[in-house]
């Protein structure tokens, strides 16, 4: 693995999209069916917005409204946020945690979609990537055992806003107690 990872080594490939006057309804049936949490709403083939089940259950289900009747274009997130097929892995982490969500759509140089990378995306490769940091040097400062670090516990795999480094691992604090009794 490199640590120069690009969104386009990572993304997914294939993403749903639907026109916006799709009811919720059509795009509650293509989730299901797909097997996904999102699909990218469209306008003359071009991506303006998205869809989550999220945005359905707090925007349709929970307010009553009739999923055949209502359109995506009055319920999908917009403005799309998206992020370029050759920007890095840890530009896209970035623009997760400051547009506070959980998938970015990938575009390439002329702007169209060619990938999805979601927050699950990034948490595959990112054990990997530390490991490599971890042997290469290239945490740096960041080495101190003191600093947190947000993102997957490399002992129990799961996530947390407080790891720590030790032994060149990142540890939650949960597993950095066991290591210690």
């Amino acid at each position: 693995m490199k640590l120069d990872l690009k969104i386009g080594e990572c993304m997914t490939v294939g993403v749903l999209t639907l026109p916006v006057d799709s009811s919720i309804q059509d795009a509650a049936q293509l989730l299901k069916k797909s097997r996904v949490g999102s699909v990218i709403v469209t306008h003359n083939g071009k991506a303006v917005g998205i869809l989550t089940e999220r945005d359905i259950v707090h925007k349709v289900v929970a307010e009553g409204k009739d999923s055949a009747k209502v359109p995506l274009k009055s319920i999908m997130s917009k403005p799309l946020r998206v992020i370029g097929v050759s920007q890095s892995i840890a530009d896209a982490a970035l623009a997760l945690r400051q547009n506070k969500v959980k998938r970015l759509p990938v575009v390439d140089k002329k702007g169209q979609l060619v990938g999805i990378v979601s927050e699950g995306d990034l948490m595959r490769v990112y054990p990997g990537m530390v490991d490599i940091m971890a042997e290469t040097g290239e945490l740096g400062p960041y080495q101190k055992e003191k600093h947190v670090y947000s993102g997957v516990c490399e002992q129990c795999g799961l996530y947390s806003d407080e790891l720590r480094m030790r032994n060149g691992r990142l540890y939650c604090d949960e597993c950095t107690e066991e290591e210690e009794v």
